[in-house]
């Protein structure tokens, strides 16, 4: 197979979809690669890392798009490559279709077969190719967290770790999961107030045991969250549902009775968002302010730190994409339910059923689409 790494384009996007080693990797089963030039740039990954690995170097995205048979990205793809893909090629990058009605429709029209990372399952129902980002992404909600809780970026002025003699700033983590616990060790870490929210006990129970008392943990009711927040510092928000449009946790009203000058930071923003406030960022223009609040919702925060965001991503996705690769899509998602789960567009049609909901839209099964029977 001809694989296409284009260079990232959105905005301050400094991941690569593969490392040289993945390169290489793709080379020992006998697949040939495309790089756009400089695509590895972000990651001091050079053109000639890329061709030591056995990759061909071509000058723009186009001819990348024009020539492989599948196309391996981080983020997804922007109206001009949307435009660029072609029926039967397979894009394999997050998604995140369900907030994104112009990008499902872009791809829909492609033809294309559009695998999301952040769908595809395993055994015990995690989502694999999703925790990577989300440990980057939990980590790193605390630090600019704290950051924008700085006066001069529009904070309240308030160190997380407090000092002797005043008490450190109260974070709020919204949501157990990957994120929910990154960011909660971070916090903790660093020293503040950590209170975190969920509705899985069993989690909970979890969470307590790992960091005993210096940990609170919560179960996640309206009223509770309403009062949590109220009182918080920082509020980050680290709710998932797979492929689906995040609840919104705090409404608009909320913010007339937080602290003036608290931070919220939503991790979810890349599926809506859960705060009703919410609108997606860029790491250019990070943060704007509603009824004295910061918001911090930038849709790629691991792009910041792309050297190690890049080899946590491909790590993980370098085994399927190499089964794409050696079998065709059909094949590898027919002979395994869990990679199955992460086709969203096949052929025009919408084939995971959260997203088809999001959007309004009718809803084929991946196994209808596979000729798989039931």
């Amino acid at each position: 197979m001809l694989v296409g790494l284009p260079r990232e384009i959105k905005d301050n996007e400094f991941r690569i979809g593969l490392t040289p080693a993945s390169v290489r990797e793709l080379r020992v089963h006998g697949h040939q690669v495309l790089v756009e030039k400089s695509a590895g740039a972000g990651i001091a990954a050079p053109d000639e890392a890329y061709v030591k690995a056995g990759a061909e170097i071509v000058d723009t995205a186009a001819e990348v798009f024009a020539r492989a048979d599948m196309i391996v990205k981080v983020k997804e793809p922007q109206p001009v490559e949307c435009r660029m893909l072609r029926p039967g090629q397979i894009l394999f990058t997050y998604l995140h279709l369900a907030p994104d009605p112009e990008q499902a429709r872009l791809i829909a029209a492609s033809g294309a077969i559009a695998i999301a990372y952040e769908t595809v399952t395993d055994n015990a129902g995690r989502l694999p190719l999703l925790a990577p980002m989300s440990e980057v992404a939990g980590r790193m909600a605390v630090q600019v967290g704290a950051v924008s809780l700085q006066k001069a970026n529009g904070g309240r002025g308030v160190l997380l770790a407090g000092v002797p003699g005043v008490p450190p700033g109260k974070v709020v983590v919204l949501g157990g999961g990957v994120v929910g616990t990154n960011a909660a060790r971070i916090a903790h870490g660093m020293g503040a107030d950590v209170t975190i929210f969920d509705k899985s006990l069993p989690r909970l129970a979890y969470l307590d045991e790992l960091y005993g008392p210096h940990l609170k943990t919560c179960y996640s009711t309206s009223e509770a969250v309403e009062e949590a927040v109220f009182g918080a510092d920082l509020v980050i928000g680290a709710v998932l549902v797979p492929g689906a449009a995040a609840p919104k946790l705090v409404t608009r009203a909320m913010l007339g009775h937080m602290r003036p000058g608290a931070v919220l930071v939503d991790v979810a923003i890349d599926q809506g968002g859960c705060f009703e406030s919410s609108h997606a960022t860029t790491h250019s223009d990070p943060t704007y302010v509603i009824d004295n609040i910061v918001h911090y919702c930038v849709a790629n925060m691991p792009g910041a730190v792309a050297r190690t965001s890049t080899y946590a991503l491909t790590q993980a996705t370098l085994p399927y994409a190499l089964k794409l690769a050696d079998k065709g899509w059909k094949a590898a998602l027919s002979d395994d339910k869990n990679f199955r789960n992460g086709l969203n567009v096949a052929e025009g049609k919408l084939t995971f059923a959260a997203v088809a909901e999001a959007l309004g839209q009718p809803y084929h099964s991946a196994e209808s689409v596979l000729g798989l029977t039931a």
